[in-house]
């Protein structure tokens, strides 16, 4: 197809979240009964036109002149491809089914119109990233995920944690988005555009150190908005958000953004640049999963989980393997999305009808027995958990090999260094095991651990619908046929060329999953399975070897630094700002006396001199005509005297 024909898709791409968000926020809470099926609808007819637009191969750029600055012109670019084309898929299937989802989930709240609103703002600012066809595009929308991100973390604004958690997700994301702006930045003022058709032509102008500068800078807006070390413990506090939120934002699409923008800009990656990034992620993926061991809030397990696969799939492009990592996201997406959205269903079961001041329904301690009460919740917790620990016959299984394939393959030009990144790989696949398989025991299994006051109950078609769906996307026939072998339609369509297939990976992998589920297993039967018995902390949680990682992004990397900082600043501003300002202060009173002296001696004193002559004169004069005679003969002989003088001198 022609460009041309890709004008009308992208406006109708865009057009329509954004109309919707105008049409729910401006209508206000008139539309609250039917802001939630409006979202639906507007959100299905946006799939239908990304299934209609999608041109297998091919690679179409639109245009739009937006400015000139000297001799360089800047373009609104838009671009359809194989990447965009899966991405946009993704996006509206997720959304359309976690707004399906909160039809149901956020029916009793007064601002139903302004959730879906801001789902509505959210849905078009990704899909502008999916879209742009240049960094600056990219960025523009960029912001608007962050602003969107924080109206929803927000959206409960009556409640302190809510509030403070947006404010916190702002800030770190603004971080890494600094440090996306100087690349973006450098790129325009090396090549003179950030369009990708030019960069990937011209990219070879730039010298290796400074292109090497140049991506790990774009890679900071990745830190940022995919919640890598150390800008990443922005992500469990965002579940203070309502958790449909979660699965759209934190699970499928937002935190996905940064992966995305790692595969635009694969081709300017150096050697240097993808070895900063494979560590990044490395420590990402390990302190993600360290921290779901021992998490206690249902919501917050995923969150660190979310963090562990999301340094994995950054781990797969420092692999140079970007395809595996997109082959993750979208594996991800679903069985995520689903996770949460069931997560969403026990906590609205076990959540009373009078508020209790001391339970906490995403507590898992206080869960337990749960799988009589929510069969289908369920099943479809239970399918997607095993779509995360990687079990055989199901998406996770693919993708997590595929890359832990790419990271041997990689390994073995590296040198014997290169070994520990895999094999960390592996060992964090065990440990999702061993954490989902605690956390099935913890809500669906054991005694009842509630009040009696609760009495669990399986949602509505509306809330278990979408999870099924997402269940059902988590099998491994969705992405290839063959269960133990990625290489099927998914990889071919994002470009991803035939390699070489280590057949031992699998089983390596299934075996150290299967460990660590029975390992789970064994302290599930012990007298204090996994100490879910202990008294309930009333403070904060004591250290200990797994969980002193909890809070290093919050002070170490990110309090501990500004206070220096500010530290040092007062210093400066007390010995050199103010001894500047004073100096300046005494410089002008000195000043200003010298000023008043000259005032003083020759503005006024010429002012004076010239009254006390022309007085002078004027006495002078006043005394000659006094009326007297012999006044007016001296005047008179004067005067004749002076005219002789004046004659004898001609």
């Amino acid at each position: 197809m022609p460009d041309t024909a890709f004008h009308l898709p992208a406006y109708l791409l865009l057009g329509l979240p954004f109309s919707c968000f105008l049409l729910l926020w401006i209508g206000g809470k008139s539309l609250n009964k039917f802001a939630g099926w409006i979202g639906v609808l507007v959100t299905a007819a946006g799939l239908l036109v990304s299934l209609m637009s999608a041109d297998p191969g091919a690679d179409h750029y639109i245009r739009f002149h937006w400015l000139t600055i000297g001799s360089h012109s800047i373009d609104l670019s838009f671009r359809f491809d194989s990447l965009s084309a899966m991405m946009l898929v993704i996006v509206h299937f997720v959304a359309l089914l976690v707004q399906l989802f909160s039809t149901a989930y956020m029916h009793d709240d007064r601002n139903v119109n302004r959730y879906f609103a801001f789902i509505q703002l959210f849905l078009f600012s990704m899909l502008g990233i999916v879209l742009s066809g240049s960094l600056l595009v990219m960025y523009i929308f960029w912001e608007l995920v962050g602003l969107s991100s924080y109206l929803l973390i927000g959206f409960w604004y009556t409640k302190k944690r809510p509030v403070w958690a947006a404010q916190k997700a702002f800030v770190l994301n603004r971080i890494g988005d600094a440090a996306f702006l100087t690349g973006i930045l450098m790129l325009f003022y090396y090549i003179g555009s950030t369009d990708f058709e030019v960069l990937s032509l011209e990219i070879g102008t730039i010298p290796p150190g400074i292109l090497t500068a140049i991506g790990i800078c774009l890679f900071g807006g990745c830190v940022g908005k995919s919640a890598q070390f150390p800008l990443s413990s922005w992500l469990p506090d965002a579940m203070e958000g309502p958790t449909p939120v979660s699965a759209l934002i934190h699970a499928a699409t937002m935190v996905a953004a940064g992966i995305f923008l790692l595969a635009r800009i694969s081709f300017l990656l150096t050697v240097d640049a993808r070895l900063v990034i494979l560590i990044i992620g490395a420590i990402t993926m390990v302190t993600g999963a360290v921290k779901a061991l021992r998490g206690w809030d249902i919501k917050k397990v995923l969150a660190y989980s979310t963090m562990s696969q999301l340094g994995l799939m950054v781990m797969a492009v420092g692999f140079g393997s970007w395809q595996t990592a997109l082959f993750h996201l979208a594996t991800h997406a679903f069985f995520k999305a689903g996770l949460f959205l069931s997560a969403g269903s026990v906590i609205h079961a076990v959540t009373p009808g009078n508020e209790m001041p001391d339970y906490d329904p995403q507590d898992m301690r206080t869960m337990g027995g749960l799988r009589k009460a929510l069969p289908i919740t369920f099943i479809c917790y239970v399918i997607c958990a095993a779509a995360l620990a990687g079990l055989p016959f199901f998406s996770g299984f693919l993708s997590k090999d595929a890359i832990i394939t790419e990271g041997f393959l990689w390994a073995s030009e590296f040198g014997a260094l290169g070994y520990v990144f895999p094999i960390l790989v592996i060992a964090s696949a065990g440990l999702t095991a061993f954490y989902m398989t605690r956390q099935v025991w913890l809500v669906f299994f054991g005694e009842k651990r509630f009040p009696a006051s609760v009495h669990p109950h399986e949602s509505p078609i509306a809330m278990w619908l979408p999870m099924a769906l997402l269940s059902a996307l988590s099998l491994f026939f969705w992405f290839s046929i063959n269960p133990f072998n990625a290489e099927g339609w998914f990889l071919h369509w994002i470009g991803k060329e035939h390699g070489e297939h280590l057949i031992w990976v699998p089983f390596v992998a299934s075996a150290v999953t299967f460990v660590s589920i029975f390992m789970a297993y064994r302290e599930s039967i012990t007298a204090n399975p996994f100490k879910v018995n202990d008294p309930i902390p009333a403070g904060e949680p004591a250290q200990s070897p797994l969980n002193w990682l909890r809070g290093y992004s919050n002070e170490q990397y990110f309090l501990i630094p500004f206070e220096l900082i500010a530290k040092y600043l007062k210093a400066f501003e007390k010995n050199i700002v103010d001894a500047l300002v004073d100096l300046v202060a005494k410089g002008s009173l000195v000043f200003g006396h010298f000023i008043a002296w000259i005032d003083r001696m020759f503005v006024d004193g010429a002012v004076n001199l010239t009254v006390f002559s022309i007085r002078s004169a004027g006495q002078a004069a006043r005394n000659m005509q006094s009326g007297r005679i012999q006044s007016y003969y001296i005047v008179t002989i004067m005067g004749v005297f002076l005219l002789i003088l004046w004659l004898v001198a001609m």
